[in-house]
């Protein structure tokens, strides 16, 4: 499933719909939740340890001026063509707002 999060703060039921193997996009200021030592940092660390694989759109970090060194170890930076594909490889797509 693929999980296309704008949704800011992320709240923990959000977190739980979340299952291995799972590709989740965060854009516009959700990705402030990735931030190394945010709120929910140790969350998305297990999340990351089971199998679960996180990006960022580079676009939207570069308008909110944050560097990749910034996020939690493990966010992957895509781009528009890398964000097709993964919609393309996702029979299910969920948008959280």
């Amino acid at each position: 499933m693929l999980h296309l999060i704008f949704q800011s703060p992320i709240n923990s039921a959000l977190l739980q719909r979340i299952d291995k193997g799972d590709d989740v996009v965060f854009f516009e200021n959700s990705i402030f939740q990735i931030y190394k030592g945010a709120l929910l940092n140790d969350e998305f660390q297990q999340i990351l340890s089971s199998r679960v694989y996180l990006y960022v759109l580079a676009v939207d970090m570069e308008v909110r001026g944050i560097e990749q060194e910034e996020l939690i170890t493990g966010v992957e930076v895509i781009d528009y063509a890398a964000l097709v594909e993964l919609t393309e490889n996702n029979k299910v797509v969920r948008t959280w707002n």
